[in-house]
C-alpha cells in the first residue's frame, strides 16, 4: 500500500513488491527486513511471508487513484530490479508510473546491471528518477558509472548506509546525492569527515546534496 513515511527525502512509499535478498555490505542490517518481520508478526496484509520476495499486484494502481502530486519512493521494502521479478511485471510498474504523470517516482536499486539492461529496451518516463545505493567503494562506485548509462532525467545516489570513506568521486551525470548513516543497535559508525568530503565534491560538481538525520 502507499503510505506516508519518515524517510526525509520523499513523501510517500509505494511497494508493488515486498521482500528482498542481500547482495552487498549495505544490506547487512537492512531496516526493511526487520520491519517486514515485525509487520508479519502484527498480521499486516501483504507481509504474510515476512521478507520473502512477494509481488503485490493489488497495489499496482494505487498512485493512479491519488490526484495530488506526490513524490513516491518505489519499493522501500524491496528492490524493483530483483532477479526474481519478471520483466513483464517491472514493465507494469513503469506503465503505472508513466500514466501517473502528476507524481514523481524515485526508483532505487543495488542491482544496477539489471536496471541498465532493462532501460535499453524500455524508455524511462520523465517523472521517474533512477538511483543506486553507494555504501562503499568496492560495491558502490561501480554502480555510479553504470547508472550514467541510463537515460533517466534525474539520476540520484543514496549513500546510506555510508560505511566507509568514498574518496574521490566522479559525479558526472548525477543530479542528487543523499547521505546518511545506519540506524539500529548494530549500526556501523559514519564519520563526519566522510560526509564533509562528499558534500564538498557535490558543491564543486554542482550536484544537489541532502543529509539525512543523525543516527
Amino acid at each position: 500500500m502507499s503510505t506516508q513515511t519518515s524517510i526525509e527525502w520523499t513523501e510517500q512509499t509505494w511497494n508493488p513488491t515486498t521482500g528482498c535478498t542481500k547482495v552487498s555490505p549495505g544490506c547487512q542490517h537492512c531496516y526493511a527486513g526487520t520491519m517486514a518481520r515485525r509487520l508479519k508478526a502484527m498480521g499486516v496484509k501483504g507481509y504474510e511471508k515476512g521478507f520473502k520476495l512477494t509481488l503485490q499486484p493489488h497495489r499496482l494502481h494505487e498512485p493512479l487513484r491519488r490526484g495530488k502530486p506526490t513524490i513516491y519512493f518505489v519499493n522501500s521494502m524491496s528492490d524493483l530490479f530483483h532477479e526474481e521479478i519478471q520483466d513483464t511485471y517491472i514493465q507494469q510498474v513503469f506503465d503505472v508510473m508513466k500514466n501517473a504523470y502528476q507524481h514523481t517516482f524515485q526508483v532505487l536499486t543495488k542491482r544496477v546491471d539489471r536496471m541498465v539492461t532493462y532501460c535499453k529496451s524500455y524508455e524511462v518516463p520523465q517523472n521517474v528518477w533512477l538511483g543506486v545505493t553507494v555504501e562503499n567503494k568496492g560495491h558502490g562506485l561501480s554502480r555510479i558509472t553504470k547508472l550514467r548509462k541510463t537515460k533517466a532525467r534525474i539520476r540520484f545516489l543514496s549513500m546510506e548506509p555510508l560505511i566507509e570513506d568514498l574518496g574521490k568521486l566522479d559525479l558526472t551525470g548525477i543530479q542528487w546525492a543523499i547521505v546518511g548513516g545506519e540506524s539500529g543497535p548494530k549500526a556501523r559508525r559514519m564519520k563526519t569527515e566522510w560526509v564533509i568530503r562528499i558534500k564538498r565534491q557535490c558543491e564543486e560538481q554542482k550536484v544537489s546534496f541532502f543529509l539525512g538525520a543523525g543516527q
